[in-house]
């Protein structure tokens, strides 16, 4: 199903799948979770035509990327950023126009913090920030332990994902007819259950995104764009418009007919929105 990739690196000892598209002007694209680069392969094509080349990965612990045996590996929100870094090194880029969607939008956050002068821009969408993450429903779920998650029959767990999944997107019949099945399988069977208990859920914490919440505004050095979902059900609306408010300058499209997983309901208004922030700050670090 997710033919943007095909290429791996060895990171720290761990395989990342990844894939390069296109020439130009270099664009990294960061999915979110319970997801992989799979969300972007609607939204890649239109910008490989308007003349960029993208850069997607599978994070570590999702998707076609390595899910450590190891329980101890970590693979949070602050831990994913030395992973952007070093495949930043192993395809040779300085700077680069940065996309993050959800818990991707947390890692680019801390990246834009740390490393605002490799940045041509930064842009973030349906994104975790403060303390949005957890949500209250995840909250509730991991109550119940991750032993008992991670053991939860198949069938149980495979029905409840795809009802939470169902619920990040506005258009449900075309996601359900679709992907969501795709979606549903990276995180369940022996390994995907257990991995993204381990390696996703385990990680959702606040601090990651709260540690630098007092240092967004230090991103007003920089182009950003934010972009939400209109009828986002696991991060509001007001999420982005605080985002906003924290950082001076930044602009919000809010995307109607568009949920949680916005490049699902709505890749080529995705698509139009970074291709056009992005040829206004075309030249920024070349």
């Amino acid at each position: 199903m997710n033919r943007i990739l095909g290429q791996h690196a060895l990171i720290n000892g761990n395989r990342i799948a990844y894939g390069v598209h296109g020439q130009g002007a270099p664009v990294v694209l960061l999915h979110g979770t319970p997801s992989s680069s799979l969300i972007w392969r609607n939204v890649l094509p239109q910008l490989v035509a308007s003349g960029y080349r993208v850069h997607v990965y599978d994070l570590l612990g999702y998707g076609a990327s390595e899910r450590p045996a190891d329980p101890t590996v970590d693979t949070s929100i602050s831990a994913q950023v030395p992973v952007l870094e070093a495949l930043l090194a192993h395809w040779q880029l300085d700077t680069i126009h940065l996309v993050g969607h959800d818990f991707g939008g947390g890692i680019a956050q801390r990246f834009g913090v740390f490393n605002p002068g490799r940045l041509r821009s930064l842009t973030l969408m349906d994104t975790v920030s403060f303390d949005s993450s957890p949500s209250q429903r995840t909250r509730e779920q991991l109550e119940a332990g991750l032993e008992t998650l991670i053991k939860t029959s198949d069938a149980a767990h495979r029905a409840h994902f795809r009802d939470w999944l169902l619920s990040a997107v506005w258009n449900k019949p075309a996601f359900a007819d679709d992907v969501l099945s795709a979606y549903v399988e990276m995180i369940s069977g022996p390994v995907g259950q257990g991995s993204y208990f381990q390696h996703q859920a385990r990680t959702y914490e606040a601090r990651h995104t709260m540690e630098i919440a007092d240092r967004l505004h230090e991103l007003a050095a920089l182009p950003v764009k934010i972009i939400w979902g209109a009828e986002d059900a696991w991060q509001s609306v007001d999420c982005g418009e605080r985002l906003q408010r924290a950082i001076p300058g930044s602009e919000l499209s809010v995307v109607e007919e568009a949920g949680h997983f916005a490049p699902e309901d709505r890749p080529v208004m995705i698509a139009e929105l970074l291709i056009e922030f992005f040829d206004r700050h075309r030249a920024r670090g070349t």
